[in-house]
């Protein structure tokens, strides 16, 4: 999913933000049916595609990023339930496949904050 060196394209862009969007609104509407998972309590905080729009990489991030590693590995596994509901909200010509990954940014930004709390001490 690396774009070896060429920028993101507007269309890629734009095709990404539609994805979040109806994603987000899926989650939020507790639309897919997923076990175990209160899908209201996810928040997807970008969708990177493909050069292609064949496939899209998903950030996501729990409320409160508690129990993370195990809500990324049931998005993971009912992938193709998300799918199915994203296939009824937008229409390309192929939808995308749908990879889970957990958002780590917000983390990294938290411990770059306080490094730099801690060189001003």
């Amino acid at each position: 999913m690396t774009n070896t060196g060429k920028p993101v394209t507007q269309r890629q862009l734009r095709v990404g933000e539609m994805i979040k969007q109806s994603l987000s609104m899926i989650f939020l509407k507790d639309e897919a049916k997923i076990p175990t998972i209160n899908t209201k309590e996810i928040t997807v905080t970008e969708v990177r595609m493909s050069p292609d729009l064949k496939t899209a990489k998903i950030f996501v991030l729990p409320l409160g990023g508690k129990n993370s590693e195990e809500i990324i590995r049931k998005l993971k596994e009912f992938s193709f339930v998300v799918r199915k509901v994203l296939s009824k909200k937008i229409i390309m010509k192929f939808l995308p496949k749908l990879f889970f990954v957990k958002d780590e940014s917000f983390d990294y930004a938290e411990k770059i904050e306080n490094l730099i709390k801690q060189a001003n001490k």
